[in-house]
C-alpha cells in the first residue's frame, strides 16, 4: 500500500532523467573491455590454478595468459582468439596447460585469420558455453533447494557478517549464526582485496579483518551452508563481494559455486577505493550480466555515502544513486527481484526527529522500488563505543526496517567501532533483531504516516531534490558529477584512479563469446 502519495509523474521524470544520465556511461562500457573482463571469460572457459614458481608468489594462471597476450598482440580483439588459436597451434589440451607453456616461454600469441579465426571462435565458444551451463545448473539447483527447504518465514531476511580471516573458522561461525536465526551469511573480504588485480587461489587461513574471496573458499562455505540449511529447515543464502579490480572474475566464481547474493556497485569502488571510473563501469556491466544469468541478488552500496556525507543533507544523493543503479541493472539484464538497492540508518541520533526522518527515507526507497529486495544497513557512523547506546540504536534500526517493509536487514553490532565482533556480540545482536521481529513484525499493518506530517513531507522533499540533482547530472554528465564530489563528498576524475591501465578500447572485430551469450540469454 502506498503511504507517501508520491506523484507518479515526478517518479517517472526521475527515472527518465536517471536513464539519460546513465546511457553515456553504458555506451562507454559497451565500447571497452578490461583485463578483468578478459580474465573472467577465460575462467568461464575453464582455466584454474596458479603459478607457484613465480618470483612474486602464487600468480593465477589466468593472469599469466592475459599479461602475455596483452604484451604480444593486445587485448583489443579479446583474449579468446589468440588463446584458443595458440591452444590449437601447439596441440595443448587445456587452458591451464597453455598457461604453463606461456610461463615457460614456449608460446607466442597472435590474432588468427581466415580458417584459423573460425576454428578459434568455435573452440572458444564451446569452452565458454560449458562454464555458462555450470552457472545455469547452479541456478536450477538453488531453485530446487529453496522449493525443498523453504525460504525464511519472515521478511526482512536477517543478514549477518562473519570475518575471521580463516575459512574454517568462518564455517563454524556461519553455521552457528544460521542456527541462531541468520538467513544470509556474508563472508567479508580481507582488508585490501578489492585493490588486488588478481584473485587468490585455494582455501585461505590468514586474512586481515576478513577472509579472501577465492573459488575454493566459496565452495567450502556453500557446502557448509547447504549442510546447516538441511538442519534448520530453510535455505541459508551466501553473500560475498564482487567489487574492486576483480569484479567480473569474482562474479563468475560466484556463479560457478552457487553464491546467492553479491555486493556489486561500481560507485563504491570509485568513491571509497579510488578505482578508475571507466574501469569499474565496464567491469560492473559484465559482472551484472553474469549475476543476472546466475540468479544472484546484487547489493548496491549507497549506504556508504552516508558515512562521509551528512545523512540528512545528502539523502537525495542516495535516491539518485539508487535510480542510476536501477537503470544500470536493468540494462545489464537484472530484473527487479535481483536488485538489492542499499540504504542506511545513519542520521545523527542527536538530530531532532531523527527516527521520523529515517522512516521517511526508508519508506521513500520502499515505494520507489516496490519489487526490489532492498538492503537496509545499520548505524555505523554514530556508533561511539557506548555499547548500551549502540544496542538501543540498533533496536530502532530494526524497528524502522520492519515498519517500512525492508527486505534484507544487516544485523547491527553494538561493538561497532570498538572491536571485531565476538560470537557473543553476534548472539546479542541477533536477539535484538528477533525481539523486534517477534514483537512488531506485523506493525506495518498499522503504520499510516499523516498525509501532511513530517514523514510524508520529508519524502517528497528528498524526491524533489533528487530530480533537481538528476537534471544537473544530465546537463553536466555523470562522470563529471562523480569527479566533482557529488556522491559521498569524494572527488574521482574519470582519467585517474587505480586500474585505469587495465582498460582497453575494443577493436571492430572484438570477440567475446561470454558477452554474446550473456547479452542474448543463450
Amino acid at each position: 500500500m502506498a503511504l507517501l502519495g508520491l506523484d507518479p509523474k515526478v517518479v517517472a521524470t526521475a527515472r527518465e532523467l536517471a536513464a539519460r544520465a546513465a546511457e553515456p556511461v553504458v555506451s562507454i562500457a559497451k565500447a571497452h573491455t578490461t583485463v578483468a573482463v578478459e580474465r573472467a571469460t577465460l575462467r568461464l572457459a575453464g582455466i584454474t590454478g596458479a603459478d607457484s614458481t613465480h618470483r612474486a608468489g602464487d600468480v593465477p594462471w589466468v593472469n599469466r595468459v592475459i599479461d602475455a597476450v596483452r604484451e604480444q598482440c593486445g587485448l583489443e580483439h579479446g583474449v579468446v582468439l589468440p588463446a584458443f588459436h595458440a591452444l590449437r597451434r601447439h596441440d595443448l589440451g587445456s587452458l591451464t596447460e597453455l598457461a604453463e607453456a606461456t610461463a615457460a616461454g614456449q608460446v607466442r600469441f597472435t590474432i588468427p585469420t581466415g580458417k584459423e579465426l573460425t576454428a578459434a571462435k568455435k573452440a572458444a565458444t564451446g569452452a565458454v558455453a560449458k562454464g555458462i551451463r555450470t552457472i545455469d545448473r547452479n541456478r536450477v539447483q538453488r531453485d530446487k533447494l529453496v522449493a525443498k527447504l523453504g525460504d525464511p518465514a519472515q521478511r526482512p531476511w536477517i543478514y549477518l557478517i562473519v570475518a575471521t580471516g580463516d575459512i574454517d573458522e568462518d564455517v563454524v561461525q556461519a553455521q552457528n549464526a544460521a542456527r541462531a536465526g541468520a538467513d544470509v551469511i556474508a563472508v567479508i573480504r580481507s582488508t585490501g582485496q578489492s585493490l588486488l588485480d588478481y584473485v587468490p587461489e585455494g582455501a585461505t587461513h590468514h586474512g586481515f579483518a576478513g577472509t579472501y574471496a577465492t573459488q575454493e573458499n566459496f565452495r567450502i562455505m556453500r557446502a557448509a551452508l547447504d549442510d546447516v540449511s538441511k538442519e534448520v529447515g530453510r535455505y541459508v543464502r551466501l553473500t560475498n563481494y564482487a567489487s574492486g579490480l576483480c569484479m567480473p572474475e569474482i562474479a563468475v566464481l560466484a556463479g560457478l559455486q552457487r553464491l546467492d547474493m553479491m555486493l556489486n556497485d561500481s560507485m563504491y569502488g570509485i568513491l571509497f577505493r579510488d578505482i578508475n571510473p571507466i574501469r569499474t563501469f565496464v567491469d560492473q556491466r559484465f559482472s551484472r550480466q553474469v549475476h543476472a544469468r546466475a540468479g544472484i541478488i546484487i547489493n548496491t552500496g549507497e549506504d556508504n555515502y552516508l558515512t562521509t556525507a551528512d545523512a540528512v543533507d545528502a539523502a537525495h544523493t542516495v535516491t539518485v544513486s539508487q535510480l542510476l543503479n536501477e537503470h544500470f541493472a536493468h540494462e545489464a539484464g537484472l530484473p527487479d527481484h535481483l536488485l538489492g538497492l542499499g540504504h542506511a540508518f545513519e542520521i545523527n541520533p542527536k538530530v531532532p526527529d531523527s527516527f521520523r526522518l529515517e522512516l521517511a527515507h526508508a519508506l521513500l526507497a520502499r515505494e520507489l522500488f516496490p519489487d526490489a529486495p532492498l538492503k537496509w544497513m545499520p548505524p555505523t557512523k554514530h556508533m561511539t563505543g557506548d555499547v548500551f547506546q549502540g544496542y538501543l540504536l540498533d533496536g530502532f534500526f530494526n524497528l524502522a526496517g520492519v515498519l517500512t517493509g525492508q527486505s534484507i536487514l544487516l544485523v547491527g553490532m553494538m561493538t561497532e567501532a570498538v572491536v571485531t565482533p565476538f560470537l557473543s556480540d553476534r548472539d546479542l545482536a541477533l536477539r535484538n533483531v528477533r525481539y523486534v521481529l517477534d514483537a512488531a513484525g506485523s506493525l506495518a499493518e498499522d503504520f499510516r504516516p499523516a498525509p501532511d506530517g513530517l514523514i510524508v513531507k520529508r519524502a517528497h522533499q528528498v524526491l524533489g531534490e533528487a530530480v533537481d540533482l538528476l537534471e544537473r547530472i544530465v546537463a553536466d554528465g555523470l562522470l563529471n558529477a562523480i569527479a566533482d564530489g557529488t556522491f559521498g563528498l569524494m572527488k574521482r576524475p574519470a582519467d585517474q584512479g587505480r586500474g585505469a591501465d587495465g582498460v582497453v578500447e575494443k577493436a571492430e572485430a572484438y570477440f567475446n563469446p561470454a558477452s554474446e551469450m550473456l547479452e542474448a540469454g543463450a
